[in-house]
């Protein structure tokens, strides 16, 4: 596995985990921020041919 991909499924290890915190604490805003990371980090993947499992 590249480092590329790495970094990706690291930072969404992240968000995850932090959305899960957000939502948890009732954090509205950040729980939004963070699942727009996920949905663009989901995006670089597939333009890059990175198969996600999540």
């Amino acid at each position: 596995m590249g480092e590329f991909t790495t970094t990706i499924e690291t930072r969404l290890d992240q968000a995850y985990k932090g959305l899960e915190e957000a939502t948890t604490s009732g954090d509205d805003f950040l729980a939004d921020t963070l699942t727009a990371e996920i949905e663009d980090l989901h995006r670089l993947a597939e333009d890059h041919g990175i198969d996600i499992q999540r």
